[in-house]
């Protein structure tokens, strides 16, 4: 099995697509995880790249969140759309990041990721409320690369 197979158990993936669900209750963004074995660019640009690819620029706010691992790399970058960039600023990020990080040094990374999904959730919930019409655009499963 890969790195990106066995890096969560079943259970703490299912929980982590819990989390993404109870985060996207209450609010039209969209939160996706992507985990990956590495990378051969930055980690940034990489998730710029998976970003794309699994179409989170496509939403109609532009509210979309990306939490990508790669996992042999010891890297993991938060990508937000416009829509939530513009108005949580580069500094909710990076204390989510640090919040994650704790986690992740302990070796919990099913914790560190739920934290992340959730506070993620929280900034969503707050400046994009659910509406009544509001539909599920992304899928909530965690994707994986090589």
């Amino acid at each position: 099995m890969s790195a990106t197979e066995t890096f969560l158990t079943k259970e703490e993936e299912q929980e982590i697509i819990e989390a993404i669900r109870l985060a996207e209750k209450e609010t039209s963004g969209e939160i996706r995880v992507h985990i990956e074995k590495t990378t051969s660019v930055a980690a940034f640009d990489r998730a710029t790249e998976v970003f794309n690819l699994l179409k989170m620029d496509e939403t109609a706010l532009k509210n979309g969140v990306l939490i990508y691992l790669a996992v042999d790399d010891k890297a993991f970058v938060i990508c937000g759309d416009k829509g939530i960039n513009d108005i949580v600023g580069a500094d909710f990020w990076d204390s989510t990041k640090e919040i994650m990080a704790t986690h992740f040094k302990k070796g919990d990374f099913k914790q560190g990721l739920i934290d992340g999904i959730l506070r993620a959730g929280a900034a969503l919930q707050k400046h994009f409320p659910c509406e009544d019409d509001d539909i599920d655009e992304l899928s909530n499963e965690i994707s994986k690369g090589e």
